[in-house]
């Protein structure tokens, strides 16, 4: 549905992943083999990766200045679980959040929104308001103001329900 290029940095990962469900039609991609695989995750942890899921669209929402589009485990509570390390680049010094250990989803996205948050990136990545879409999108906008994934699409249909209301 987006017609919007990535989030910067590993803010694309975390776009991705709550992007892998279409709410209009309910395919998920995480169904699938091929769906999981640019996430590494296993069939056994789907229910985890969809919490995870459903908590970064909830907050992408309050980015945007909308409520949970429903009851989810907060997303600070699941990183909470995370365990990350400050890894210091002996050549320049440069530092930044990496996961411990094996990089589970969950700690790739942790290290994902301390990047974003370091960059002053994080607010940006948004979920689109229309209630049948909530795709995530990065909001390039010199304001940070966007309201929808898709102008052409979801801002279409916003606006062209506003018009016929009004004429009705």
């Amino acid at each position: 549905m987006n017609e919007r290029e990535p989030a910067p940095g590993g803010l694309a990962l975390v776009e991705a992943l709550v992007n892998t469900v279409d709410l209009e039609s309910g395919r998920d991609a995480l169904d699938t083999a091929e769906g999981r695989a640019p996430f590494g995750v296993a069939e056994r942890d789907l229910a985890d990766v969809r919490e995870l899921r459903e908590s970064l669209r909830a907050t992408c929402l309050a980015h945007a200045g909308h409520p949970p589009h429903r009851a989810v485990t907060p997303l600070g509570e699941l990183l909470a679980r995370v365990p990350l390390y400050v890894s210091v680049d002996a050549r320049d010094g440069s530092a930044r959040l990496v996961p411990a250990g094996p990089g589970t989803l969950a700690a790739r996205v942790a290290a994902a929104v301390a990047e974003a948050l370091t960059a002053g990136t994080w607010q940006r990545l948004k979920a689109c308001e229309l209630p049948e879409c909530h795709w995530a999108y990065y909001d390039r906008s010199p304001a940070g103001r966007g309201r929808w994934c898709s102008m052409s699409v979801c801002g279409a249909r916003v606006k062209m329900r506003r018009y016929r209301g009004k004429r009705a």
